[in-house]
């Protein structure tokens, strides 16, 4: 069975859909079965797989709205070697649309039953915001992975998100819980970076990922070919801390079943 990742940070810009598309294509690349789902309106990381998010026969927006089969919305051929459920802007509408539906927050963990047991990792795109869509990522999630930039408001950020994430765990889905905090976009040279760094470690100990996303040219320029960064430049530093980090959540994984 899937360990269903929702990769979540009510803050933009932080590294969020680069994250979890080259997290996804390197656990791909580890042999492991990985579906990834944008759950973003921007639908960046449909464009960022390979796939034209202004071609698309079928979406998340369709299973959430119209009750589509998951697997009709599956894209099996990417560019991550991962699946792919794409979204684009029609998943905008669905926001207002979901107002209508009765246990509306649980659409997505619903559609998911069919087909959690095909894969070992499903990771959803959030968008930066704390709303419907995002909610039910998190009521489908077994956890919250957090990209966060070392900057001067990172920390308020997180502490909203936990009390968040400690309120729909109350509510809906008791066994929410944050898999873990990833500094990205990280420049060693700044001072700031490595103090709000060591405060991270101080503060949230285990949960703070050993790998560190860099900042890294080729890891920004690999979108805009359709590719993760591994498939882009596969021996820049941005492509490698995302390898370690699939790594580094295998032996995390391994170490809590014995």
């Amino acid at each position: 069975m899937a360990r269903i990742i929702a990769v979540s940070n009510q803050k933009g810009g932080v590294g969020k859909t680069t994250t979890c598309v080259n997290l996804a294509a390197s656990l791909a690349a580890m042999q492991k079965r990985v579906l990834v789902i944008d759950s973003d309106p921007q639908g960046n990381a449909t464009m960022a797989s390979g796939i034209n998010k202004f071609e698309l026969n079928k979406s998340i927006f369709h299973i959430l709205i119209d009750g589509v089969d998951v697997r009709d919305a599956i894209i099996e051929k990417t560019n991550g070697a991962f699946h792919l459920i794409p979204a684009n802007e029609d998943l905008t509408a669905a926001e207002v649309k979901l107002l209508d539906y009765l246990a509306r927050e649980f659409r997505l963990k619903n559609a998911l039953e069919e087909v959690k047991d095909n894969y070992d990792y499903i990771f959803i795109d959030c968008p930066p915001s704390l709303n419907l869509l995002t909610v039910n990522a998190m009521c489908a999630a077994d956890s919250i992975l957090v990209p966060l930039q070392c900057e001067y408001f990172a920390l308020e950020g997180l502490t909203l998100l936990i009390d968040t994430v400690d309120q729909l765990a109350q509510a809906v889905n008791p066994k929410l819980k944050i898999e873990g905090i990833l500094r990205t976009m990280f420049d060693n040279r700044n001072r700031l970076s490595t103090e709000v760094s060591e405060e991270l470690k101080s503060n949230f100990g285990d949960l703070v990922y050993k790998t560190i996303i860099p900042r890294n040219v080729r890891l920004a320029e690999a979108p805009s070919f359709g590719k993760p960064a591994i498939y882009y430049d596969k021996s820049s530093v941005g492509s490698k801390a995302y390898l370690a980090l699939a790594g580094e959540i295998i032996e995390k994984a391994n170490l809590a079943n014995k």
